[in-house]
């Protein structure tokens, strides 16, 4: 594909800079909050209710988050959400100055954080494939270095920030995320405007939504899309929730072990987003993430089934490399084939089904354990991974993938461009 040798446009570079810096102040926040939550109770249910608040706006906003990201203008939603987090860091960070912090607080930061978040992401999804004109190499190599970076300044670098900082005092780590959402919001100020989509028949907020969610629900390519992370969501959550006491009973692992065995996931899935485009080259993007998919089912298999940390180590690498991998081909291919007028809306139905699935997967894997075996989450984790892959492996195959970038490519009329 001759565009495989463009260069990603200027306004791409402020546009990773803004999202790697806001990712790094993610990761101290994500590492933050519940340490300052610790600080307070030692109740699990209430750390967990902090835990749970940020991901509530999607469960309860998603699809209609994305009805009003394809009504506005996405360059100015960005900046307006980031500015709005930035403003709202404030509260806890004097709270904690003035030893008024408390778990409500908490929580009620971390779900307008969240909510925060959902506007962002989704318009930033949208607003990247009209910058990059719904070119599918320039997507995948774009969507590589998102990808990359967020695991590095999320994944690495930003949760032990996070811990160091808040030795300093409460208020650093938040007024830490605060300066880098507010340097984000200027790099965006700065980003090319694009044109809205063309607006459709003016409908209700509701019938927008619906009508994106059922767009996502009744073209199989898309549902096959959007099925892979919900489903991968409950197995891996299945996971996550035993994980640290299978490394601790079954593998011998002390704490500092089991943050080296997280970040070998980590180290496998930067690996993956770096490969992700050449697999697609080679295999076709459908059949890319046929194997990707198969290859997360038989990596949580080896962990389940390994005889010490080194394996699972190895197992987990694996895992995270094809989620890695994933995480680039599967949103590429949706920006290249969505309409811009749908596409706030794909991605936030996509983006819910899979939060909606998180929480599905953690009840699984405790009430697992506590039934059979340590083991069993990840025996039942690998079964849905593998099954999933097999159901979905017609429906994302290179044939419907080619057929839908068909479809999908410019017809040389400006006007229907516009539509599409």
């Amino acid at each position: 594909m001759t565009s495989g040798a463009q260069k990603l446009p200027t306004g791409f570079g402020r546009l990773w800079t803004a999202q790697t810096i806001s990712s790094l102040g993610d990761g101290v926040t994500h590492a933050a909050l519940p340490l300052l939550a610790l600080t307070l109770t030692r109740d699990p249910m209430a750390l967990a209710v902090v835990s749970a608040a940020g991901t509530l706006p999607w469960l309860l906003f998603g699809i209609l988050g994305g009805a009003l990201v394809d009504r506005w203008d996405r360059r100015r939603t960005m900046w307006v959400a980031d500015t709005a987090r930035a403003t709202l860091l404030a509260i806890p960070a004097a709270a904690a100055v003035l030893d008024v912090l408390s778990i409500p607080l908490l929580a009620a930061v971390a779900f307008l954080l969240g909510l925060g978040g959902l506007f962002f992401d989704t318009a930033a999804t949208a607003y990247l494939p009209d910058l990059l004109h719904r070119d599918p190499a320039l997507l995948e190599r774009a969507n590589s270095r998102l990808r990359g970076a967020q695991t590095a300044m999320s994944g690495f670098a930003g949760p032990p920030a996070g811990s160091a900082l808040l030795a300093l005092g409460r208020a650093v780590p938040l007024l830490t995320d605060a300066v880098s959402f507010l340097l984000s919001a200027l790099l965006v100020r700065t980003l090319p405007a694009m044109p809205r989509p063309v607006p459709e028949v003016r409908e209700s907020l509701l019938r927008q939504a619906r009508a994106g969610a059922s767009y996502v629900l009744r073209d199989r390519l898309l549902l096959g899309l959007a099925l892979r992370p919900a489903v991968g969501n409950i197995a891996f959550l299945a996971v996550e929730t035993v994980l640290a006491l299978f490394a601790h009973d079954r593998l011998g692992i002390d704490t500092y072990g089991f943050g080296l065995l997280l970040t070998a996931e980590a180290t496998g899935a930067l690996l993956g987003t770096g490969i992700a485009s050449h697999l697609g080259r080679r295999l076709g993007t459908g059949t890319a993430l046929t194997c990707t998919a198969a290859v997360e089912g038989l990596a949580i298999l080896g962990l389940a089934t390994a005889p010490d940390p080194y394996v699972a180590g190895l197992a987990l690498a694996v895992c995270g490399a094809g989620m890695g991998a994933t995480m680039v081909l599967a949103p590429s291919l949706r920006q290249t084939i969505v309409p811009a007028h749908l596409m706030g809306r794909v991605a936030s139905t996509s983006r819910m089904l899979a939060m909606c699935a998180a929480p599905l997967g953690a009840f699984l894997g405790g009430w697992l354990a506590t039934t059979y075996d340590i083991r069993t989450p990840l025996y039942a984790a690998a079964g849905l991974l593998l099954a999933m892959t097999a159901v979905t492996a017609s429906m994302t195959s290179n044939r419907r993938v080619e057929a839908a970038l068909r479809a999908a490519a410019p017809t040389g009329d400006p006007q229907e461009n516009a539509r599409t």
